[in-house]
């Protein structure tokens, strides 16, 4: 299982996506390929992206069940936690809470 979370990405790479994955909400796009034609879509994802960002999960047989590679400026990072992939917060920026005043 594969799936691929996009924001703020061109209309190009979503068109990508959705030659090879079922999109089930907008900009989520879920799927079923081998390890070589997830690399190639997260190659594309890699290429793309622009000012976006992207995340993609995976199965793999482990503790948590899946993987994660995320690209772009986003405030979730993945984190290794004694071998289980969590997802931690960053702290917002001083640009981004200026802005919201």
């Amino acid at each position: 299982m594969v799936v691929v979370v996009l924001e703020n990405v061109p209309a190009r790479l979503r068109g990508r996506m959705a030659i090879w994955l079922v999109e089930v909400r907008a900009g989520v796009y879920v799927g079923d390929y081998s390890r070589r034609v997830r690399e190639y879509l997260w190659a594309q994802v890699l290429k793309e992206v622009g000012e976006g960002n992207a995340v993609m999960a995976w199965s793999v047989p482990s503790e948590s069940g899946f993987e994660l590679a995320t690209c772009g400026a986003n405030r979730r990072e993945p984190v290794d936690f004694e071998g289980l992939q969590l997802v931690r917060f960053r702290p917002p920026d001083d640009d981004d809470a200026a802005s919201k005043l």
